[in-house]
């Protein structure tokens, strides 16, 4: 990818469509592309002489022959994605065409870009940084509004400028440290110990929010994972259907019907829920449901939400504190649910005792199967996940580099004030500063970066972005 030639590849998706956007970057984008072009409406006019930032329309020309009928769309360096010449040619959606373009392009000596390059050169002739670029790949993945709010903050560099203000305030610091080493024999500080202090506080607050907002981050990232627990013939499947509001999981009076764990994603305001139907919690009355309910217990585990799922009307007390006792010590959100209450003849499904032994639990009383109050709990499950979620104007960390790094940082800080508190010289104070500068300096790419990590990054992308 550090080789300064001219690539070139399909910028819209594989196969086809209306139209396709072929892109191609380089030192002789616009040179090489003029081979091929041919005006519509003057035979003379080239390439070479267009200004940046105009589209041209005219022919993909194979010698004398028209391929295409096409736009070309031409941007000069710096003022292009890239940073390059860039040049995009709109043709017909035809793969035939598509194809024929890509060939032309690779005979006059233009070479098909590797994955992620694009957006490698737009990192590398200082377009954007490494978080930005990353924001990039998780914008194309996005599917929910949620996501993508995230991720369009984060390109926009929401969370590097974020970063690169701390950063600058540890380095001017820093400064300050390496600078008392030129005058080690005067006994001088220019840098105040109390205030560098202070700064490494504030920093460790803010570090440490950052860090913690990972949970929320790739959940919204990825989807929340709910798992629907309870025991056989409590009315999961029913749930999940009425949820999904189609008849996904096999509904039956017959205990054990669900051996295996379904899941399904639905949307509620712009956050995407992956719904997990899991296997009754009860003895196992053979070697297949056992699994299945072993599969119950590692969903559990790995879920941010559990609906603890009971038939109202045939479940005691001790039952339901016993089962909340249990799921509540595993940290997640927790919802206790009393199903089928288009049947009880209780006032209240969910005894006052209940709801004071676990105040912190979300209590709900539903009818799965006449959908009542299944809108109660999508809204109630959109509450809680924004109330572990930050204020929309925070940055949110979805990317597990970046959580290594700022963790890796806080580390250091920590290091940093023990030796400050022990006293030590201001040589051995700025080694520890450097070594925290070049872990915040790894998220955004400010300082040499590993070339497997770039690897790492941007082998991720789609060919052409």
């Amino acid at each position: 990818m550090l080789n300064n030639d001219t690539i070139c590849a399909l910028a819209t998706a594989n196969g086809m469509g209306a139209i396709a956007v072929i892109r191609i970057s380089g030192p002789e984008a616009i040179s090489k592309v003029a081979q091929i072009y041919q005006s519509k409406f003057n035979a003379t006019k080239s390439l070479n002489d267009a200004e940046s930032h105009t589209i041209h329309l005219g022919y993909v020309m194979d010698g004398d022959t028209i391929v295409d009928e096409a736009l070309f769309s031409i941007f000069k360096n710096p003022h292009s994605y890239t940073g390059e010449d860039v040049v995009e040619i709109s043709t017909h959606g035809s793969i035939y065409i598509q194809q024929k373009v890509l060939e032309l392009l690779n005979k006059i000596g233009i070479r098909n870009a590797d994955p992620g390059e694009y957006t490698f050169r737009a990192f590398w002739n200082g377009k954007m940084d490494l978080t930005q670029a990353e924001a990039v790949a998780d914008l194309i993945a996005s599917d929910s509004k949620a996501s993508h709010e995230i991720a369009i903050k984060q390109m926009r560099g929401g969370f590097s400028n974020q970063i690169k203000d701390l950063r600058d305030q540890m380095i001017n610091f820093a400064a300050l440290m390496e600078l008392e080493l030129d005058f080690s024999e005067e006994d001088v500080e220019f840098a105040d110990r109390t205030q560098f202090y202070d700064l490494l506080n504030k920093l460790q607050s803010i570090l440490k929010r950052l860090a913690d907002s990972f949970a929320f981050g790739n959940v919204i990232k990825n989807g929340v994972p709910v798992a629907i627990v309870g025991a056989p013939n409590a009315g999961k499947s029913t749930l999940l259907n009425a949820l999904l509001n189609e008849e996904r999981a096999i509904v039956s009076d017959i205990e054990g019907t669900t051996r295996d764990t379904i899941e399904e994603t639905i949307y509620i305001d712009g956050v995407g829920f992956r719904f997990i139907d899991t296997a009754g919690i009860r003895e196992a009355g053979d070697t297949i449901e056992r699994i299945g309910i072993e599969k119950t217990f590692e969903k559990i585990d790995n879920a941010s939400i559990i609906i603890y799922l009971y038939d109202a009307n045939i479940t005691a007390d001790n039952q339901i504190a016993n089962q909340l006792d249990d799921l509540q010590r595993r940290g997640k959100i927790l919802f206790n649910v009393a199903n089928k209450i288009d049947v009880t003849n209780n006032e209240s499904a969910i005894s006052a005792a209940i709801k004071q032994e676990f105040k912190d639990v979300v209590h709900l009383e539903i009818s799965a199967k006449d959908q009542f109050n299944i809108d109660a709990l999508k809204e109630n499950l959109i509450h809680q996940i924004k109330l572990k979620g930050t204020n929309q104007d925070d940055t949110i960390v979805t990317n597990s580099r970046h959580l290594e790094a700022l963790q890796n940082t806080l580390s250091q800080i920590g290091k940093i004030k023990q030796g400050m508190d022990m006293g030590l010289p201001g040589d051995l104070l700025a080694m520890d500063i450097r070594e925290a500068l070049t872990y915040l300096g790894h998220i955004t790419g400010e300082i040499d970066v590993d070339q497997d990590i770039l690897g790492t990054i941007f082998g991720k992308f789609c060919i052409g972005k």
